[in-house]
């Protein structure tokens, strides 16, 4: 189990089904080649993972893997990479991991440009209303009762605002400007040069929730953007306005969120929520005026490929004796979850 000093050890704690989504043959080939697998398809089972992190050079993670603590260190005596297949780190590693200089690194930045168009679609539709005339078709309601909706409007000229310039909320506006719309972004630490850069305009959360078509939220998860969103800050859109959440619930009072929607005052299109999977009885699923997507931004063939290629890469380069490209420090404990 300990693999030899020409033959490294990894333990690949990602479940058949995933495998199959992440790993490419060529990828898998290249880890073959490289160490000694110990796959695990029992991937929760934090006994298996326990018996077999002692000689492991590297931990390739995926959702639901256990968490790295002192007692699973306590077994992972060569251990120096955890890997992780996914973007947000927190709820797989320790602040323990870092204290024992085992690196740390996500694929992250290959969900970016997935999410965004996404972002992109749920904009489109809330503009055009695609959501309303939906649902009123399915519902069985008359052609000409079915025809109406709110006005609609093209992307070309509409005010967009984008709540963080993220990786994913640069892409986002990339696409969105791309197709002629005005962007306005709040951001703390949006520079006026990047800001340039990105051909935006700067401005404060109150002035882009009460002058934008749409607002898509892209902001990181942290202890500042909790409720970020809440009954005051919606009541600033203007009627009619559309909310993308492709992010995390975390940053909207999806109470608050519910009550405008409810009025038919504010239409949305949101892949993410408080409770998941969504209750069958939640009351999002019963409202004419909103998109709802069963947190699957990221779920396209492609993006899956690039984020296992991105976690096998991290291995192959410390196997390699090569920097790695995507490593977090112990603060992403504290920014992504």
């Amino acid at each position: 189990m300990t693999g030899s000093p020409d033959r490294p050890r990894v333990v690949v704690a990602v479940p058949p089904g995933l495998r199959a989504q992440f790993f490419s043959a060529e990828v898998w080939q290249d880890l073959e080649r490289a160490a000694e697998l110990t796959v695990l398809d029992a991937h929760r089972d934090r006994a298996a993972l326990a018996a077999a992190l002692p000689g492991a050079r590297a931990l390739v993670t995926a959702w639901g893997t256990p968490r790295i603590d002192s007692e699973l260190l306590d077994a992972a005596d060569r251990l120096a990479l955890v890997s992780h297949t996914g973007s947000a780190v927190a709820p797989y590693v320790t602040a323990e991991v870092f204290r024992r200089g085992i690196r740390v690194s996500q694929a992250g930045d290959e969900m970016a440009r997935p999410v965004a168009e996404v972002a992109l679609a749920f904009t489109l539709s809330l503009l055009y209303r695609i959501q309303r005339f939906d649902r009123a078709l399915r519902t069985g309601a008359p052609w000409q009762e079915a025809s109406q909706a709110p006005p609609r409007h093209e992307i070309h000229g509409s005010d967009i605002g984008v709540i963080g310039a993220s990786r994913t909320g640069r892409a986002y506006i990339a696409l969105v400007r791309a197709m002629g719309a005005r962007v306005s972004v709040t951001d703390p630490f949006l520079t006026d040069a990047d800001a340039a850069a990105l051909g935006v305009e700067s401005v404060p959360l109150e002035t882009l929730l009460s002058r934008s078509r749409v607002v898509a939220v892209h902001a990181p998860v942290t202890d500042e953007t909790h409720r970020m969103l809440g009954a005051e800050q919606l009541a600033l859109m203007p009627d009619g306005a559309g909310l993308v959440n492709t992010a995390r619930s975390w940053l909207v009072d999806e109470d608050a969120l519910l009550a405008e929607l409810a009025s038919g005052r504010l239409d949305a299109a949101i892949d993410v929520f408080d409770a998941e999977p969504l209750p069958v009885d939640h009351p999002f699923r019963a409202l004419p005026n909103v998109l709802l997507t069963p947190h699957q931004a990221a779920g396209s063939v492609e993006c899956r490929l690039r984020l296992g290629a991105s976690a096998v890469g991290e291995v192959l380069r410390l196997l390699a004796g090569q920097p790695l490209v995507h490593a977090v420090g112990a603060d992403a404990l504290s920014r992504l979850h």
